[in-house]
């Protein structure tokens, strides 16, 4: 499904799949089991999932503990590598990026049923993740309810007005290094319909070409810039311009691109309840959780998000913690569980 991405990342990809015990065990040979798939965050991948931690565990050892304990059902835990050269991604198809929603679904998912013994049904399989992976696992629930029959959100991107308008002035304000030298800001027609003007085009041929001999390590801001650039290319992608998605805002004088932000607010979760509540409602387990002081600001999000589950009766679970949207990987210890359980 990834074969000649737009971005040309690699399209052979290294899978990671969780075993518990129990599947070697002789009076389960036969068993089948559920199997969840963890949704990494921006600048994260599947991959990581074992590597060693300090002062906390890995999502290994958190497997091990929490079913060796009997707090959650033996399950089997895909962890996909769904990194690309912007740094993520948010789990949908997109010409600028790469068709990531069919990657998982008609990819990965067929690939695990056929290797592993898993209940091959939405009602044993689910998905999880934080940040842009609760974001993903959210909109895989709504959108393909025939494949995903449960979903943990942990602060997943939701609230677009909050969570991204907050960060372009700063974005546009870091694209401004990448003008043409010697060249005064002036408002073209290009810019204000969204359109690159050369400077975006700069600023990722420069992060791109940076060899990992000598490049630094990429400051807060060029993640922030190239983690906004990805939104625009997975909501407003568009083949025939520039970099092959579009802008929302003017690019010299910040202004909101009416035209181009209703693309956006096409893929945020606050907006799209109504539209696939028979969808939501057909799930057996929807867990949401944000922390109270997230820094993204997304639990203003989360609380819009819950109250039009709510509005429109889908049952879901949701609750909000003393935490940031940092250092929260303990929050799967009450999710993991709560799909497991509720997974046939």
């Amino acid at each position: 499904m990834l074969r000649d991405n737009p971005l040309t990342d690699p399209y052979r990809r290294k899978l990671h799949v969780y075993l518990p015990s129990e599947y070697d065990k002789k009076r389960q040979q036969k068993a089948q089991f559920p199997v969840l798939f963890s949704l990494a965050g921006f600048t994260g991948s599947g991959l990581s999932a074992s590597n060693w931690k300090s002062f906390e565990e890995n999502n290994v050892e958190r497997l091990d503990r929490l079913i060796g304990s009997g707090r959650m059902k033996a399950c089997i835990v895909v962890f996909p590598d769904c990194y690309t050269s912007f740094g993520g991604n948010q789990y949908i198809n997109s010409t600028a990026i790469g068709n990531y929603a069919d990657y998982l679904n008609h990819e990965l998912v067929p690939l695990i049923d056929r290797e592993f013994r898993t209940i091959s049904s939405r009602e044993g399989r689910g998905c999880f993740g934080k940040s842009s992976g609760g974001y993903g696992a959210m909109l895989l629930g709504m959108r393909y309810p025939k494949i995903w029959g449960g979903v943990a959100n942990h602060s997943g991107d939701s609230y677009f007005d909050f969570v991204y308008l907050s960060e372009w002035p700063s974005v546009l304000t870091h694209l401004s290094r990448y003008e043409r030298a010697g060249k005064s800001p002036s408002l073209s027609q290009k810019s204000a319909k969204g359109i690159d003007d050369g400077r975006v085009k700069r600023f990722l041929k420069d992060i791109w070409s940076r060899s990992y001999e000598t490049k630094t390590a990429l400051t807060s801001q060029e993640v922030m810039t190239l983690m906004l650039l990805a939104m625009a290319a997975s909501y407003d992608p568009d083949s025939s311009s520039p970099n092959g998605f579009k802008l929302p805002l003017d690019l010299v004088s910040g202004e909101v691109i009416s035209a181009r932000w209703k693309q956006w607010l096409k893929h945020d979760p606050v907006n799209l309840v109504s539209r696939y509540k028979k969808n939501l409602n057909s799930l057996k387990a929807l867990y949401i959780d944000c922390g109270r002081s997230d820094q993204f600001h997304i639990h203003f999000g989360t609380r819009q998000l819950a109250q039009k589950l709510k509005l429109n009766s889908v049952k879901h679970t949701y609750e909000e913690f003393d935490g940031t949207h940092s250092g929260i990987d303990h929050r799967l210890d009450i999710s993991l569980p709560f799909l497991a359980q509720r997974l046939k």
